[in-house]
């Protein structure tokens, strides 16, 4: 049995650490199964998912000059199709979109802008200035504040 990246494998659990688990591969052969490609989902602790002596299909991903093998057990499940709990969402276009040029007029209140835009600035510069006060004094160095 020639081991070739993309090959489908069986094999077992032989050894766990906390970064991932060393498959057996036979003929003497073993690969490490990083922890992200153990599941799909996250994996918090690779016991909860893996026990040794497990036999488990995986897919070799890699092969390093010194004989390491990289493999895979989420590549090698079938990918489960996508549900979707929702219907697709369809946009309306029956009614053309308008465009606007400068020279026509907007319905837009000038006074109601106005005062949008003064208290904007209000709120803003109240922020800036609580800022500047709460970072004046950390700026490293010596001395005292300056002013």
């Amino acid at each position: 049995m020639s081991i070739e990246v993309g090959a489908k494998l069986k094999g077992k659990v032989s050894g766990i650490t906390n970064f991932g688990a060393f498959i057996d591969l036979g003929e003497g052969k073993t690969g490490l199964v990083h922890i992200s490609e153990v599941s799909n989902g996250f994996v918090k602790d690779i016991h909860d998912v893996l026990s040794i002596g497990d036999e488990v299909t995986v897919v070799v991903t890699a092969i390093g000059n010194d004989g390491k093998i990289g493999l895979s057990i989420r590549k090698a499940e079938a990918k489960p199709e996508e549900k979707r709990d929702f219907p697709k969402k369809e946009f309306n276009r029956s009614s053309p979109k308008k465009s606007f040029s400068r020279n026509q007029p907007t319905n837009v209140n000038k006074q109601d802008f106005d005062s949008l835009m003064s208290s904007f600035l209000k709120d803003s510069d109240d922020r800036l200035s609580s800022l500047r006060r709460n970072t004046e004094g950390k700026r490293g160095g010596r001395g005292g504040r300056r002013n």
